[in-house]
Parts: structure tokens; sequence; C-alpha cells
């Protein structure tokens, strides 16, 4: 089993765009459950919130809680639910499952890297899941800006051994989670 560091561990988003559009999620719940010879029978969910949304400026926070965008009043988790994990070489794994957002669920791929320390009882787990905002409704942007359709989210957890079978499950805000 192992647990992810929430300090060290963090969810962001990068969009391109006319003006610079990432940030942070400062909110989440992951649970990762898997063991790399069996990755078939794993689990990972992600839960963040939506509000928790940081970019550096306000007046973009605001545009991107916003009814036009992730509309937090009324939607106010985004969340990955694993269907399958499938291991695809000695350190990277696929994840097929549903992403949901402004209560619209699509199915979505995302993969990633287990990076082990040496020793092996620590590491990091990195990934990408790529969708498309007009999937989901989210609106194309503030005037006179462009802003593409891509939205990258991506996971970069710091985990550390605590007991098998390779079980990672925590929130942003230093508590344990069981499942989402």
């Amino acid at each position: 089993m192992f647990k992810i560091t929430p300090v060290a561990s963090k969810v962001t988003f990068y969009v391109k765009a006319s003006v610079k559009l990432e940030g942070t999620f400062g909110k989440w719940d992951a649970t990762l459950v898997f063991r790399s010879r069996n990755a078939s029978t794993g689990v990972l969910n992600i839960k963040i919130q939506a509000a928790s949304v940081h970019t550096g400026s306000t007046y973009k926070d605001d545009q991107l809680k916003g009814e036009h965008c992730f509309d937090v009043t009324h939607y106010p988790y985004a969340t990955f639910h694993s269907t399958k994990i499938t291991q695809t070489s000695p350190n990277t794994f696929d994840v097929s499952g549903t992403f949901t957002l402004r209560g619209i669920s699509k199915p979505a791929a995302l993969t990633f890297t287990v990076n082990r320390d040496s020793g092996g009882a620590t590491g990091r787990i990195k990934g990408v899941l790529s969708i498309d905002r007009r999937d989901f409704g989210l609106g194309g942007g503030v005037r006179f800006v462009t802003i593409a359709d891509r939205v990258d989210i991506t996971i970069d957890f710091r985990a550390t051994r605590v007991g098998p079978p390779l079980s990672l499950s925590t929130s942003s805000g230093g508590q344990n989670a069981r499942g989402l």
C-alpha cells in the first residue's frame, strides 16, 4: 500500500490560449489502487473541487468559476473514475474511464508513469488526461482571447509505500480518502 503525500502532489491544467491559461486545483481527492503485476484489477478515482482553481489571476479564476465555464455553483466537482487500467510497459499504464464536468460524463483516457526512487519505497506517479472543452459545454473564453479546444489535466502525485498492494489514497487537504 502506498500513501500520496498531498503537499508534494498536485493537479494542474493547461490550455493553449492567446494569454497564459494554466493553473492548479487546490482541493482534490484521489484514490489509486493497483498491483503492477495485475494492473487490470486497479482503480483510479479523482475528485476535483472546481472552485479551488487558481491561475494567479483573480479575474481568470472568477471567469473559470463562472457559469460559462465550470459553473461551480451548480457543478462543484469534476471527476474521473477508471473502468480499466492496462500496463503498457514496466513503468507506464493506460487508464480508461469516465470524466465528468458540468454534469456531463464522457469516456476519457489517462496515461500515467510510475517512477520509483532508489529502494522502491517512494516515487512519483505522473499522468495527463486530455479533454475537448466543447464536449463539456465550456465557453470559448473572454472577449478578444482565443482559447484552444484541448485542455490537459495533469496529475503529479508523490507516494510512499506503507505496505502491499500498491494503493494510493489521499486528499489535497491532507486527509486519507477511502473512496470517492
